[in-house]
């Protein structure tokens, strides 16, 4: 985070915002600057992703299910700016310790261990790790339920979790730099391809490639997870679902055969 918050320094905060008396390195201004760019950064995401999906790919007529509520998309896009601002507080605390040198985030290629090979293990290795989500499993579930008012979700319930639920939902993603070597522009990719990937399960579009059903975590599977609550926890895959006895084979695509349009799709979504 300490990219970003340089960035913003060089061409906002230092010129416009603080005085000269508060130097770049002081600790306040740091968790000041990082609030204000991780809420603005998030809000971003959420709003401007969440719009495109709902927009372009998001199946209309699924708001015509019975379980579809009455002003969702209002519910899920009012409950997430609720709670995104609360969320950021506990993140901030962990990225100001990685932007006070805490983490194992490096800086250039040459300081991993096997230079570009390393990073591609550390991209596997952080869907894996993450994947697990280890920190979230002793949570306790009723606060879950929240985000689970959504039956069927848009895109905007992506985001729509109580606080805590939120925070410790995402508490892998940013403990992973802290147990693990990671480039520090890779991590910020990372981040937002969790942040689109949390999107793209929520966004009612069902195409997954035919072998990859039973692997890919896709919105399918999440969608049952609105659905039935106790199945197919996996953000990315299928294997921990497998491993402890809560998958379930998506009611849509079992024993359904997809149509023309339906295939046309797929396409555009996987090519």
């Amino acid at each position: 985070m300490d990219l970003v918050l340089n960035v913003a320094d060089r061409y906002f905060f230092t010129p416009y915002v603080y005085p000269s008396s508060w130097p770049e390195g002081r600790p306040l201004r740091q968790i000041i600057s990082l609030l204000a760019v991780t809420n603005l950064g998030i809000v971003v995401l959420y709003l401007c992703l969440g719009w495109l999906s709902y927009q372009f790919i998001f199946d209309r007529n699924l708001m015509k299910h019975p379980l579809f509520l009455k002003n969702q998309v209002w519910r899920e896009i009012k409950l997430s700016m609720t709670s995104l601002p609360i969320i950021s507080i506990p993140t901030v605390a962990i990225f100001f310790l990685e932007v006070r040198g805490y983490s194992q985030l490096y800086d250039n290629i040459e300081e991993s261990l096997t230079g570009w090979s390393f990073m591609l293990f550390s991209m596997i290795s952080f869907v894996l790790f993450t994947d697990a989500d280890l920190c979230y499993a002793p949570f306790p579930q009723h606060f879950h339920k929240l985000h689970h008012v959504f039956k069927i979700p848009t895109p905007f319930a992506s985001h729509a979790f109580h606080p805590l639920d939120g925070f410790m939902s995402s508490l892998p993603y940013h403990i992973y730099p802290f147990l693990f070597p990671l480039d520090k522009v890779l991590y910020l990719a990372l981040y937002i391809f969790v942040n689109i990937w949390t999107l793209s399960i929520h966004d009612g579009n069902y195409c997954v490639p035919g072998p990859l059903q039973a692997v890919v975590n896709g919105a399918a599977h999440h969608t049952d997870h609105h659905l039935f609550f106790t199945v197919n926890y996996g953000q990315y895959f299928t294997l921990w679902d497998r491993i402890s006895g809560s998958y379930r084979t998506p009611s849509v695509l079992e024993g359904k055969e997809r149509n023309l349009k339906d295939r046309v799709r797929c396409l555009l979504k996987w090519h």
